[in-house]
């Protein structure tokens, strides 16, 4: 067996997620009351009474979504702990690769949740409200959509590489608007806005980047105990000050998914587990790689996976 941990980014979230486990484990619950203290706000109420619009707010969804995925990560690596093999690699969906990193002990879990709560607010106010969007494109490979958006008035990009036949684009409304016309036009089976807050993982996330940079350099990283697929290159690294800066050039360079995928099959994994509360990496896993079964992390840990 060789296994690869699977982190989900935003999208993840849901109103009610987790209430059974937290039932079962105690330690869910403790992960969200340290979360809420660092950024003064009760996560866990939240999540479970909502209001949505409010657990949506990428300021929170971040701290969210990381105290979810830890605490589950924690049970699994529990669950493991007498298996052979253990985990070879993991890997994050854009936020979940601060999950990941917190799982490989590069970053402590308290200042890992400081990080997302920054980069969350850096991200909501790099981009006044209603400027920026971002579309699902479905049925379209890489190359057609990137010919198509560099045609296009305006700051449009690929920003999520999630399957070959999956791009998320962002940048300028107006822009992604005319890019999903366009795109519709020459064949995309499915062109979709998607409500998000921000043109995230495009040139308009560089003012974040500088700012967000600032604030990495007061954090301490270490080396990884577990080897971490980054988004930004689909390899590898050791050195701790390179891997922030690839934290940096990930808030304005597209999440290659699908090639973070193909790295993991190329180097002989035989199983993912999605640790996070949805299955949204699970239904990619069945695009980028088949031939490798998927489980999600809740059903591991009821006795279902």
């Amino acid at each position: 067996m060789k296994r690869a941990i699977l982190f989900p980014g935003q999208g993840s979230q849901s109103i009610g997620m987790l209430s059974d486990i937290a039932n079962r484990a105690f330690s869910v619950g403790e992960r969200f009351s340290e979360a809420s203290e660092i950024v003064g706000l009760d996560l866990w109420n939240l999540v479970q009474e909502g209001p949505k619009e409010k657990l949506n707010k990428t300021e929170n969804t971040q701290p969210i979504l990381l105290a979810a995925s830890v605490a589950l990560w924690e049970l699994l690596r529990e669950e493991m702990r007498n298996d052979e093999g253990g985990v070879a690699f993991a890997a994050g969906h854009s936020l979940g690769e601060y999950s990941a990193l917190v799982a490989a002990d590069v970053l402590d879990y308290e200042a890992a949740v400081s990080l997302v709560r920054s980069r969350g607010l850096l991200m909501e106010s790099a981009c006044p409200q209603g400027k920026g969007g971002m579309a699902a494109i479905i049925g379209l490979e890489l190359d057609t959509v990137e010919s198509c958006c560099a045609d296009v008035e305006g700051v449009v990009r690929p920003a999520n590489i999630n399957a070959p036949d999956q791009i998320v684009i962002s940048g300028d409304r107006l822009a992604v608007g005319e890019a999903i016309s366009r795109l519709k036009q020459i064949g995309a089976k499915r062109a979709l806005p998607l409500e998000v807050s921000g043109p995230f993982h495009s040139p308009l996330m560089e003012s974040a980047a500088t700012e967000f940079s600032k604030i990495l350099d007061g954090i301490t990283f270490s080396k990884p105990t577990i080897p971490v697929v980054h988004n930004v290159d689909t390899q590898l690294e050791e050195d701790p000050e390179r891997i922030k800066r690839k934290l940096v050039d990930q808030l304005f360079s597209p999440v290659q998914w699908s090639g973070s995928m193909a790295f993991l099959a190329e180097h002989g994994v035989t199983e993912f587990i999605e640790c996070g509360p949805g299955n949204v990496l699970k239904g990619l896993a069945k695009k980028n790689t088949p031939q490798i079964p998927t489980l999600a992390v809740l059903d591991v840990l009821s006795g279902n996976g």
